[in-house]
């Protein structure tokens, strides 16, 4: 640990630190997506942590995610999955969105919300397309799942929005929150 001068006990900032670039809470009305624009590119990589319900008729629903508003066939991406009793996997290439992720719906046990961390690399390099990693779960009283993603966009772009929305036109259900954070290189 690094001591500033003169404070007693503080650290300085490390390699590899947070910050918190923006957060996102749903209120009553729920929401059709979440969004994160006029991203800085001042960062190494970008984490998005969020808490999320979504309100379709089904157990689970997928996340899908677009960078900078682009809704062309321009992603692709990996799924593994499991429950606890099954595995499965799952890619696709050349896609309009890419899977950030699956969380609870309306027909999950109330108040069962997922966890997901969404890793964006590199986002602000125009050298490389930009790839993403998501893991996530959730646990409906003993049942429930966990799913690791990773998804590309083929794209030199610096990343500057990010658009989160559930599939099937559901919105997202009160109290769940995102949270936008820039990870110092």
């Amino acid at each position: 640990m690094l001591l500033i001068p003169g404070i007693i006990g503080s650290a300085a900032p490390q390699v590899g630190d947070f910050e918190s670039i923006a957060t996102v809470t749903v209120g009553a009305g729920g929401s059709s997506e979440i969004n994160f624009t006029s991203i800085p590119s001042t960062y190494q990589h970008l984490q998005i942590r969020i808490l999320s319900r979504d309100n379709r008729a089904a157990t689970v629903n997928s996340v899908f995610y677009r960078l900078n508003a682009d809704t062309g066939s321009n992603y692709a991406y990996h799924i593994l999955a499991g429950d606890g009793s099954n595995a499965s996997a799952a890619a696709a290439t050349s896609t309009a969105f890419t899977y950030g992720m699956l969380q609870t719906s309306a027909s999950t046990t109330s108040n069962i919300f997922t966890v997901g961390i969404i890793d964006i690399l590199d986002y602000a390099n125009t050298n490389k397309n930009t790839t993403v990693r998501t893991l996530q779960g959730y646990d409906a009283n003993g049942s429930g799942g966990i799913r690791f993603n990773s998804g590309l966009w083929m794209n030199t772009a610096a990343v500057n929005a990010v658009r989160l929305y559930p599939d099937g036109a559901a919105s997202f259900v009160q109290y769940t929150h995102a949270a936008l954070y820039g990870i110092k290189g």
